[in-house]
Parts: structure tokens; C-alpha cells; sequence
């Protein structure tokens, strides 16, 4: 730590060569002194303001014994004297195990990796060493710490390092400032769980667009990555424009398989943080209209056929006829014809 000289003039007196808070905080940024140093000047800061020592101990919770420590050793021209010293003993106790008896321990210990102090200390006594076992331990410790004696993998660490070390995903955190100008630029999926009849579970997996409103659904038996990359090519067909990029949460339906797809397509991929539904809003909020408007509503059709064929429909309604508030009660389709007609292009839909 380097010495600092104090800034004010030596005929000052004492209470006014304290900094203050400000300065305080420039000397543990500078590397100056160290937090715990500029903790205790600031003691000496709030007495020089006080001159009340029980106020000053009250306020920062310390002991009066400690503050008078300290304060007896402060040399305000010496701000390193606030410094913790090594409280280590100036004489240590040095090994007095017989280098034999390491040696032993060392043998041993490579002939029976998982055995501990307890069993080797028993294996010493009859082999005439009397050891305790604890100085088999602190032996086995130090041992390790010379980089003599390496310990066997562990089974468990290794199958946990293993997951540690898988293939990072395709999938990636969005990026802050992430533009969505434009039909395409960004499309929501999530899935919705059906139970049509108590033997019978369906996933409809569901996609609408951040810019237009545009949405399309489609049931499949299981979610499965092979579903959600079927329902990929599903899109690819049925929206009037290029996907982008597609914004998932962290479901296991929307890896390896679905991954692997949006990859060969380039397109990019998003995935949510854990636990933030919300970041999702533009298609966790359709779930509740195609409930209110679609199935209870409508009589679905107990094949998975037929319900994809009611689903195609109720969509030409939701995406050709339903006005939306969000659009000014305009429907996708027209909000969509609108922003090709200002970008001066019209190309025909799918």
C-alpha cells in the first residue's frame, strides 16, 4: 500500500486534516487505501464533525475500545496506518512428522485412493507406526496442497460437468434495441394444452406476428421438437411474408429438432429469460381469444384432422374478417395491404 501525504498544510489541526466523504471514495477508487481502511477514516470523518465519540460508535456499530485502537494508531499523515496488519504468529509450528511415515502415508493412500485418515491410521498402527489420525489427515492435506497426491474423479462431478459442457443452443437472449419495423421481423410461439375429452391431450402450437397481428395455430398429438418443426414449415406456407426471427421460451419442445430447422432457414432464434411470460405478450394474449371465440364456441371435431380443418377456418376469420383494437379495428390482412402500399410493394399472398 503506498503511502499517502496528506493535502493540508501541518500547522492545521488535527480534526481538520480528515477528508471527507467525497475524497474518501476517490482514495479507494484510485487503489489508494483499501475499503476497510476507507471504513475506518470514515469514523474519524464523522467524529471530526461530531466530536462526540459514543455518537460516532453508535452510528457506525463498533465498539469504543476499537474506535480508541484505531485512533491511537491513526497518523493523519499516514493514511496506510488504517490498514489491517497480518495477524499471523511470527513463529509457526513446524512439521515434525517423520519423513518415513509420509512416505507411508503417501504409499497407502495411492494403494487405497477412497480411504480416509481413519482406515490408514489403523493400516500405519500395524505396520508399527503409531500416528494419530489426524496427523494421517493434516499429511493428506498438505500432500495436496504440494500437488503429490491427486485425488480420483468423482463419478457424480463428472457425469454434472458433462451437462455443464453441452452443445450451446442456436437459440440466443435477444438482443437490447432488437428492431421490429417491419411484418416478419419478429414472431411469437408458444403452445396451448387441450384436453377435448379425459383420454384424449392435444398441444395446438400457436404463432402470431409482433408488427400485424397476423396468427396461425395448428394441434399435434405430442410436443415434441419434430412437432414444433413441423409446425415451422406449417408457417412457411401460411404467413404472407418471410419469418425473420422467432421468439420462444425455454420449452424442450422448442430445441434440438426445432432448432435445427430455424438454423437450416436462417432464421434467427430467441429464447426468453426463465420466468418472464410477459416478454411473450403478443401471443400468451391470443390464448384467451381463441378459448372465448373458437372453443367455446365451437363444437371441435374429436379427430385431429377435422380440428385442423376448424382451425384453418377460424383463423381466415380471425387473420381476413375479426377487426382488431390494436390495428384500429383494421384485420391483419388490411393492416398488412396498408404497409405494402406505403412500402410501395405488392406482392400476392400465399
Amino acid at each position: 500500500m503506498i503511502g499517502v501525504t496528506v493535502y493540508l498544510h501541518p500547522t492545521q489541526s488535527y480534526g481538520a486534516l480528515i477528508p471527507g466523504a467525497d475524497f474518501i471514495n476517490s482514495l479507494v477508487r484510485q487503489g489508494t487505501i483499501s475499503r476497510d481502511a476507507a471504513k475506518r477514516l470514515r469514523w474519524f470523518d464523522h467524529y471530526d464533525q461530531s466530536r462526540n465519540v459514543w455518537k460516532t460508535c453508535r452510528y457506525f456499530g463498533i465498539a469504543p475500545q476499537t474506535f480508541y485502537r484505531w485512533r491511537n494508531r491513526f497518523d493523519p499523515y499516514d493514511l496506510t496506518t488504517l490498514e489491517s496488519s497480518s495477524s499471523r504468529p511470527h513463529h509457526v509450528r513446524q512439521v515434525q512428522t517423520p519423513a518415513v511415515v509420509v512416505e507411508r502415508i503417501l504409499k497407502l493412500r495411492g494403494q487405497y485412493p477412497r480411504w480416509g485418515k481413519d482406515k490408514l491410521e489403523v493400516l500405519l498402527r500395524r505396520e508399527g507406526l503409531k500416528v494419530s489420525a489426524s496427523t494421517v489427515g493434516r499429511t493428506l492435506k498438505r500432500l495436496k496442497e504440494r500437488g503429490m497426491l491427486t485425488e480420483p474423479l468423482n463419478i457424480r462431478l463428472a457425469k454434472a460437468a458433462r451437462k455443464r459442457r453441452r452443445k450451446p443452443r442456436y437459440a440466443i437472449r435477444m438482443p437490447n434495441g432488437y428492431p421490429v419495423e417491419a411484418p416478419g421481423d419478429l414472431v411469437q410461439l408458444d403452445t396451448l394444452q387441450l384436453r377435448l375429452q379425459s383420454n384424449d391431450v392435444r398441444y395446438q402450437f400457436s404463432a402470431r406476428d409482433v408488427y400485424s397481428r397476423w396468427d396461425r395455430s395448428r394441434a399435434y398429438r405430442r410436443q415434441t421438437s419434430i412437432s414444433a418443426a413441423c409446425f415451422l414449415e406449417y408457417l412457411e406456407r401460411k404467413f404472407p411474408f418471410p419469418i425473420k426471427a422467432i421468439q420462444i421460451d425455454g420449452g424442450s419442445e422448442f430445441k434440438r429438432h426445432f432448432e435445427e430447422a430455424c438454423q437450416k432457414r436462417e432464421i434467427c432464434l430467441f429464447v426468453l429469460p426463465p420466468h418472464s411470460p410477459k416478454l411473450n405478450g403478443r401471443v400468451e394474449r391470443p390464448k384467451r381469444t381463441h378459448r372465448e371465440e373458437f372453443y367455446e364456441v365451437e363444437d371441435i371435431d374429436l379427430s385431429l384432422e377435422g380440428h385442423n380443418r376448424q382451425l384453418e377456418k377460424w383463423h381466415d376469420v380471425y387473420n381476413y374478417v375479426r377487426p382488431h383494437q390494436a390495428l384500429a379495428y383494421l384485420t391483419p390482412y388490411e393492416y398488412y395491404q396498408s404497409w405494402l402500399k406505403s412500402h410501395r410493394a405488392l406482392p400476392s399472398l400465399r
